[in-house]
């Protein structure tokens, strides 16, 4: 399996490459040059496997002879032996319609674990055969941070920067960061939004300055083998509600579009997927960009859903190169205007090709206290700010009668107990294995929102 950039001129890797790679060297993200597919036959033979036995059988045409199929099995009984419920990623039913794909029982409570984890074991696997070392830049709204952080802490050959908006992520998300005391973890409140972070994130890749003396690698979604992982839970969901003989449909809160975009992966596969539901807070460039071809960055206006507090989705670069013709150049193009312009309008191809299988929708915060509200009330269920925007876009989005939708439940509601609390009335509480994560000492630096000030920091600090 080669692995191609979205603009067309950086070098083919392989899939340790790209997984030690993260950004492609022109600017691009990788993909794999075409997709593998699976037979309705070899789908359904994968019903009722253990979720690390699944995980193994679908990554395996991604790695390629980068692992032995023995080894990737090793790696995912690892990476999904730490989860705190046997099934991994259980789904739960509201009503005779409506289920929750409940993706918050890794370590950090969140849905990047599921990916995290085994993209820290990967690290870990492709550097020791080399002899490297590699220097994590990252970027986060919340949840990637804690995820990212958990997954390599400790670890000899991997070093982890992480940028997080000052003021903008919850308490529990800052302290599942800022309490990690492990010396190769270093922690970066910056003034500015996600967008900001991002956006210098992807500029020291292509800071050769930085890059001369340092490996620079990605935990962020731009990663490509974080992607694979998350491909996973829609076939154990679908596998579970009747696929692949029958069709479902996804609710996903997203932002940065890498969790819906894997659903889009899984349906290249041959998961027969009904709709995907693009789920969006008031930051709706994606609600706009899929509904009307308008993808122009506004300002980003803080929520009660952080992690979906962004502008810039990264990962709706790879869905334009994929529905849009798979045009290198056209698409370095396309974005290089976006990046300068911060507007674009989507081409026909691009409108038509994502209008397939996407839907959006814009869910504001009163729709997503009263998400909350129905959840609580009608069903037993206490679900965070993120999971109610999915769910009311899952409630109100046009579908088949009977087509089950399956909303991504994205993070564990402790992590947002204030926004739940003033929803519901009702003040979740952290599992016990999170432990005493506030009496725990924090450490962090805060920096100017410049590239130039975290340039500097990570010069000076990166062994």
């Amino acid at each position: 399996m080669k692995y191609v950039s979205t603009r067309g001129s950086a070098p083919a890797l392989d899939f340790a490459g790209v997984t030690l790679a993260g950004l492609a060297s022109d600017g691009g993200l990788y993909v794999p040059e075409s997709w593998p597919t699976f037979s309705p036959d070899e789908i359904a033979a994968m019903r009722g496997l253990p979720y690390a036995e699944l995980a193994a059988r679908i990554m395996q045409p991604f790695v390629g002879d980068c692992l032995t199929p023995e080894r990737l099995r090793e790696l995912t009984g690892r990476a999904y032996g730490r989860f705190s419920h046997a099934a991994v990623t259980p789904l739960a039913q509201l009503d005779e319609r409506n289920w929750l794909l409940e993706l918050f029982h890794g370590p950090t409570l969140a849905f990047k674990d599921v990916a995290l984890q085994m993209l820290g074991l990967l690290f870990e696997e492709f550097l020791s055969r080399e002899g490297g070392s590699l220097t994590i830049v990252g970027a986060t709204s919340g949840d990637t941070g804690s995820a990212a952080i958990d997954a390599v802490a400790g670890l000899d050959r991997v070093e982890i920067f992480m940028l997080h908006p000052k003021g903008r992520v919850s308490d529990v998300q800052r302290r599942q960061m800022t309490t990690v005391r492990a010396p190769n973890v270093h922690n970066v409140a910056i003034e500015g939004s996600f967008d900001d972070a991002q956006a210098m994130v992807k500029r020291i890749f292509s800071d050769t300055d930085v890059t001369a003396n340092h490996r620079i690698g990605a935990v962020n979604s731009i990663n490509w083998a974080r992607l694979m992982a998350q491909v996973v839970y829609y076939f154990a969901a679908a596998l579970q509600l009747g696929g692949p003989e029958r069709a479902i449909a996804f609710s996903v809160p997203t932002g940065n579009f890498g969790d819906v975009f894997a659903g889009h992966v899984a349906a290249r596969m041959g998961l027969p997927i009904e709709r995907l539901i693009v789920a969006t807070n008031v930051n709706d460039i994606l609600h706009r960009a899929l509904s009307a071809g308008d993808y122009t960055a506004g300002t980003v206006t803080p929520t009660a859903a952080p992690s979906m507090d962004i502008q810039v989705s990264s990962n709706f670069e790879r869905l334009l190169f994929d529905v849009g013709g798979r045009n290198g150049a056209a698409m370095g193009e396309q974005m290089r205007a976006f990046e300068a312009q911060k507007t674009m309008r989507l081409t026909n191809a691009q409108r038509e090709g994502a209008a397939a299988l996407f839907t959006s929708a814009r869910v504001d915060e009163g729709e997503t206290a009263q998400s909350m509200r129905w959840a609580y009330e009608h069903c037993g269920e206490t679900i965070d700010p993120h999971t109610a925007i999915g769910l009311h876009a899952a409630r109100t989005v046009p579908l088949p009668a009977q087509t089950p939708v399956v909303t991504l439940a994205t993070a564990h509601p402790a992590k947002f107990g204030d926004a739940v609390e003033r929803a519901t009335g009702i003040r979740p509480s952290l599992p016990t294995r999170v432990g005493d994560l506030f009496a725990r000492e924090e450490a962090y630096v805060e920096l100017p929102g410049t590239y130039e000030a975290v340039r500097a920091h990570i010069m000076d600090t990166a062994a």
